[in-house]
């Protein structure tokens, strides 16, 4: 869904005016993503009893390491979108710094 947005509207990330993104910017974006994810997961997962794809339920004290690791995955394969809008409002910060 990703490549048809920025086939329509452009690259997601374009730079304001030229700025170019570093790569630790491009990290921090790509963690928030993931952190993002993951929190995501777990509310997806409350409630639910029993083994899945997400951990054992409440109960599993590893769920929650599980769902970190999924977030991060979703997000270094590409993600939702959320990093490109984040590294674009970093780049708008530092053109208005």
């Amino acid at each position: 869904m990703v490549a048809q947005l920025a086939a329509i509207y452009g690259p997601l990330a374009a730079a304001p005016d030229g700025l170019q993104a570093t790569p630790a910017m491009r990290r921090a974006a790509e963690e928030f993503e993931g952190v993002n994810l993951a929190q995501v997961l777990r509310g997806l997962t409350q409630g639910l009893t029993g083994p899945g794809l997400l951990g054992n339920g409440e109960d599993d004290p590893f769920a929650a390491m599980l769902q970190d690791e999924y977030g991060k995955l979703i997000s270094r394969s590409g993600g939702v979108g959320v990093a490109d809008a984040v590294l674009r409002e970093m780049l708008k910060g530092q053109e208005a710094a």
